[in-house]
């Protein structure tokens, strides 16, 4: 990957585009510090230490960066964006519009991503007020005046209204910047600032592990922080190669094609193969599961009100519950399924090889390809989700063990969002090389 960083540097229309997109995830870094006028916040999320609520408070601040703990302007992040990019996802398997949309190519994925916009802000509004409300104890009245602190009064109601403004506002604006970096840099926009947000999350951990924590469990004679970091840093490093090997690994089908006899001259009659990825989805499987989860919670906890049903999301389905680590899962399989049935369609690729003149040896070509190819994509996409629900599940509850959670590990980092810091570098590398690639063509060419 140095390399590829190396040769793309040289490049300059290269380096021009991993500059804006450098730029570009500084600009939306300086949001997660601005302040939001009008609040009086003293990290109340993490006053907040009871169960669920606290490992759901938690994880959306990994995610942001904790730009939602700090109650700053990008506060909500890109979440808004992702449930939305879920929503429209499943809309378009149900309503036939959106079906067709999704098959006239550029034009109709434009028109779906605009839907998908407006769908992120609405949702972005909902978000905003839940998070006002979380708020309402530490608003100052308008804007940080003094003597505005009753609910009821007319300044806090207008800092209320702003303050969901503010955030709606800033949770367009890191929409935006993402759809700039996809656009105009290098990589997708969107999984890069949730790469900063979870980097940025780890490394304060990191910091605050070694230069406090550890130094005065130290002093008082006591080094299992200093075993415990240790533990961790040789976790971290098993699972970068595990994940590593997965995410590189692919089934490759033989593919042969007849010769073919067109005038004078011969075509044909060479072997290739189709590459099926073990892990296809990614980490979209995951944000698509965990995103799903906690957006109800979200909003039930943000709203504050409590009864039978959200007692119940609580105990049962919700972040951290008793039934949270079986139904990720049974979503982790879901999502993993249904990503990969966007990705990869048998029917289309078993008549594009018939049409060329290839056949896969051994199978008749038509139905009987298609069914074969689909039998292998479904054995594999398995195997592919059940590595990522043991990632998503097994390191993260290790963390949970006292001696990590000391250090601050636990609410930080999880092995889901290492798989993701992961995906989203290797994905990176393969757009530089992309890149590099065209650039070469082109050269060629000229």
């Amino acid at each position: 990957m140095l390399q590829t960083l190396k040769n793309a540097f040289s490049a300059p229309d290269i380096r021009r585009k991993m500059i804006y997109t450098l730029v570009i995830l500084l600009i939306y870094r300086i949001g997660c510090f601005v302040p939001i006028p009008g609040l009086n916040l003293v990290d109340t999320f993490g006053q907040q230490n009871g169960g669920n609520d606290y490992d759901l408070l938690a994880m959306l601040s990994m995610v942001t960066g904790g730009s939602l703990s700090n109650g700053t302007l990008f506060a909500l992040g890109i979440i808004p964006f992702i449930n939305s990019f879920i929503i429209m996802q499943l809309l378009t398997l149900i309503i036939p519009k959106l079906e067709k949309l999704s098959k006239e190519g550029e034009d109709g994925r434009k028109k779906i991503n605009q839907y998908t916009r407006y769908v992120a802000i609405i949702l972005a509004v909902v978000q905003a007020i839940g998070v006002m409300l979380s708020w309402r104890g530490s608003i100052t009245g308008v804007f940080g005046s003094e003597g505005a602190t009753d609910s009821s009064s007319v300044n806090s109601i207008f800092t209320m209204i702003c303050i969901v403004i503010i955030l709606t506002g800033g949770s367009s604006m890191v929409m935006w910047l993402g759809e700039r970096i996809t656009e105009y840099g290098i990589g997708n926009g969107t999984s890069l600032i949730i790469f900063i947000g979870i980097v940025s999350s780890l490394g304060n951990s990191i910091w605050v592990a070694l230069f406090s924590t550890i130094p005065s469990q130290v002093r008082s004679g006591d080094l299992t922080g200093i075993w415990f970091l240790l533990g961790f840093l040789v976790m971290v490093v098993l699972l970068f190669m595990l994940i590593v090997f997965v995410d590189l690994s692919e089934r490759r089908i033989p593919v042969q094609y007849a010769k073919q006899i067109k005038g004078n001259k011969m075509y044909g009659g060479q072997s290739t193969y189709i590459p099926i990825k073990v892990n296809s989805g990614g980490v979209m499987p995951i944000i698509f599961a965990s995103s799903l989860i906690m957006f109800p919670q979200m909003i039930m906890q943000f709203v504050g009100k409590t009864n039978g049903f959200t007692e119940f999301w609580y105990e049962w389905m919700g972040v951290g519950s008793k039934l949270y680590p079986l139904f990720l899962f049974l979503l982790i399989i879901f999502f993993a399924y249904f990503y990969s049935q966007i990705q990869f369609n048998p029917d289309d690729i078993a008549r594009m090889i018939q049409q060329n003149g290839g056949f896969i040896p051994g199978i008749r070509p038509g139905k009987s390809t298609s069914d074969h190819l689909r039998k292998i994509n479904n054995r594999i996409t398995l195997f592919g989700a059940l590595f990522l629900a043991f990632v998503a599940l097994i390191p993260t509850y290790i963390l949970k063990i006292n001696g990590f959670a000391t250090l601050g590990f636990n609410n930080a980092f999880s092995a889901t969002g290492l798989l993701i810091v992961v995906s989203v570098a290797l994905e990176f590398e393969k757009s530089l090389e992309s890149q590099l690639i065209i650039k070469t063509n082109k050269g060629f060419l000229k």
